[in-house]
């Protein structure tokens, strides 16, 4: 017995101070994620609308594949999505602009849920920087109904809230849930902008009154649900 114990205790300094490849695999994507994001901010320039335009024109009917993949790619960076859903607005008008802009966002934000999981909690938190204590108190224990409000609120980024709920235990059901409802009344709202922009008239405008009152709407009462919910539970 003292033999093995003393085994035990000559392995336990090499296991100790060994290298921990997880938290260096973790770290070393993260490394990655953030040097990417930062290249991405910084040296991808969006086209202008008249580019896109003409871009898109070149593609055809594969121009609703491009549009739907660039959108994605954006959803999974800091880059504000906005930009997308009212160039949506623009290039498509508000039916088709609203179907490609949701299915881009909620793509771009599924793939960033994926991502968090991969880079675990820890290296997630690092890479929310400031915004990592506000998303981790919202999101805890709360599930779908922190992320419905959460995807709501205007002004607030789509890339807080696809990490913060990949590293935060929100269950892939309630996001994607949670995400595809809350989503759609915010991008109307967006797309609507831009087709208004495009061409103004008295019925893009109703739509754009009709879709930001929706929202408005949406997230008082998605909001005061939570904390009757979040109330009971400290009760």
């Amino acid at each position: 017995m003292a033999e093995k114990h003393s085994a035990a205790e000559d392995r336990a300094p090499s296991d100790q101070h060994g290298p921990r490849w997880g938290a260096v695999l973790q770290n070393t994507l993260l490394g990655l994620v953030i040097l990417g994001m930062v290249w991405l901010v910084f040296n991808v320039k969006l086209p202008s609308i008249d580019e896109l335009q003409e871009s898109l024109g070149d593609w055809g009917s594969a121009a609703w594949i491009v549009f739907v993949a660039l959108y994605a790619v954006v959803a999974v960076t800091p880059i504000p999505v906005t930009i997308m859903a009212v160039t949506a607005g623009i290039l498509f008008g508000i039916v088709e602009g609203t179907v490609l802009s949701v299915i881009g966002a909620l793509i771009g934000c599924w793939i960033a849920y994926w991502l968090a999981r991969g880079l675990g909690t820890a290296t997630v938190k690092r890479l929310l920087g400031r915004h990592a204590p506000t998303v981790e108190k919202q999101l805890e224990n709360s599930g779908l109904s922190a992320v419905f409000v959460l995807r709501l609120m205007p002004g607030l980024p789509y890339w807080p809230v696809n990490y913060g709920s990949g590293a935060f235990g929100v269950s892939q059901r309630d996001y994607l849930i949670a995400s595809g409802v809350a989503t759609i009344p915010g991008q109307v709202s967006l797309v609507a902008i831009g087709a208004f922009i495009a061409a103004p008239s008295i019925a893009h405008a109703a739509v754009v009154i009709a879709a930001w009152l929706t929202v408005a709407v949406m997230t008082i009462l998605a909001l005061r649900r939570w904390r009757r919910s979040a109330k009971s539970r400290r009760d």
